[in-house]
């Protein structure tokens, strides 16, 4: 299955936004489960009628790029004349188009997508959301009349654990999780001592650049675009803005200056790679990034989901070798199934219960150029990159959020210095993620 974190089609390219995506009506749903057809930031129509996905695209490619990137290492990024070098010129350029760019524009002209009532049953939500190839959906409130959050994978995670932990037996777990209602999943984050999802959003005529600063400064995956209905004043959900719907625009748009960006990603401080030195007291030989084995079992790794806020566990031999990854979409194969009860599982016996529809564990180098990488990300969806060395060791991780948080941040200077191993520095008053979070925010997918 793709790991889509949108509840909406493809974004199309400026030059051809006419496309209405690969969905197509089948047949009526209750109204719980809307099916909502936009064509301007202002208007939208809601049907009776639910999509089908066609047959998903296979993909097996699995190492991105063998091209390495520029080192970088002298981090001169002025040229001949005191002009920027191609790399940075490139950047510059990608900057000014997210800034004359609006949200909306994101979107082709023609789409729909899927919208959650409070009020339904997790059981059919999740239902619906296998139908229709996605992994998230907005919902909204039909008492209050009002845009009431994200349904995402990371709620059922939390919905597992609950049950797991505090139902007295695997059959009460099942019949509660059976009749379970999305409106009650804010109860359960506060049993598991878990802080609720904010509540951001943008209105869809706000600059993208805009928008992908409160992407990254919320440390969302997801911002759902809301505008207000003219004769109304209700709050209408126009589309949700991913952060790979973003990077496949850019690279879609941008393919010249894509092309010359060609530092490479380590060079320029994407990523998070596993510390040489990792502080005293730390168990973890891959610091700060959190790994399991073929052994471990689903419900240890489900914890590190929920605790950490990752959505992705590299798995790794005793060597360090990458062997597979397990995501957060895998644990709902086991949901749909109804194997409540199969959260003891190893990791090996989980990941032979994948469809044949899993495209591999992508994997690249950290002497890759971010162009490269770009230009792989518009022919092929992806959310995450394993960064591994020659032998197939695990080195790092790169999520998409690292590549739109080098995008976004504007002020940006190079250190030389040993201590940060002349990597990009980026100035900036936000407090950082730790560092965990920060090699996996872009959950779902």
């Amino acid at each position: 299955m793709a790991d889509d974190p949108s509840s909406t089609v493809e974004p199309a390219p400026l030059q051809d936004a006419t496309s209405s995506g690969p969905f197509s009506p089948t047949s009526a749903v209750a109204a719980t489960a809307t099916l909502v057809t936009a064509t301007s930031p202002n208007q939208s129509t809601a049907t009776g009628n639910v999509m089908s996905p066609t047959t998903p695209r296979r993909h097996t490619t699995r190492r991105f790029s063998q091209k390495r990137g520029r080192s970088n290492s002298s981090f001169n990024t002025l040229g001949s004349g005191g002009h920027l070098d191609p790399h940075h010129e490139a950047l510059q350029k990608i900057r000014q188009f997210l800034k004359g760019r609006s949200a909306f524009d994101v979107f082709p002209l023609s789409y729909r997508f899927i919208i959650f009532d409070t009020k339904l049953t997790v059981k059919h939500a999740l239902a619906t959301m296998n139908q229709h190839g996605i992994v998230s959906a907005p919902l909204y409130d039909s008492k209050q009349w009002k845009f009431a959050g994200m349904l995402t994978l990371i709620d059922i995670i939390h919905l597992i654990q609950f049950y797991y932990l505090k139902a007295e037996t695997f059959e009460t777990a099942t019949s509660d999780v059976e009749t379970f209602k999305i409106e009650s999943l804010r109860n359960i984050e506060k049993d598991l001592s878990v802080p609720p999802p904010p509540l951001y959003f943008i209105h869809p005529s706000r600059p993208l650049f805009e928008a992908c600063k409160l992407l990254i400064q919320s440390h969302a995956r997801r911002l759902p675009l809301i505008d207000l209905d003219s004769e109304s004043g209700l709050e209408l959900i126009v589309s949700v803005l991913t952060q790979y719907r973003v990077l496949k625009f850019v690279s879609t748009n941008c393919a010249k200056e894509i092309s010359a960006l060609n530092y490479s990603l380590r060079s320029l401080g994407i990523g998070t790679y596993v510390d040489p030195k990792p502080p005293a007291g730390t168990d973890n030989p891959y610091y700060p990034i959190a790994t399991a084995s073929m052994e471990s079992t689903v419900f240890n790794v489900v914890n590190m989901f929920s605790e950490l806020g990752i959505s992705a566990v590299p798995i790794l031999d005793e060597n360090g070798v990458v062997l597979n990854i397990y995501e957060a979409l895998d644990v709902t194969t086991l949901i749909r199934s109804g194997a409540y009860t199969k959260l003891d599982l190893s990791i090996r016996s989980a990941l032979q219960q994948r469809t044949s529809e899993f495209t591999g564990v992508v994997t690249c180098s950290a002497a890759d150029s971010l162009g490269k990488l770009l230009e792989f990300i518009s022919l092929q969806r992806v959310h995450r990159l394993i960064v591994v060395d020659s032998e197939g060791k695990l080195c790092g991780i790169i999520t998409l959020s690292d590549i739109l948080t080098y995008f976004i941040k504007e002020t940006t200077h190079y250190s030389q210095s040993a201590s940060t191993n002349g990597m990009l520095s980026t100035s900036s008053s936000q407090t950082p993620l730790p560092p965990q979070a920060e090699s996996a925010k872009e959950i779902e997918e």
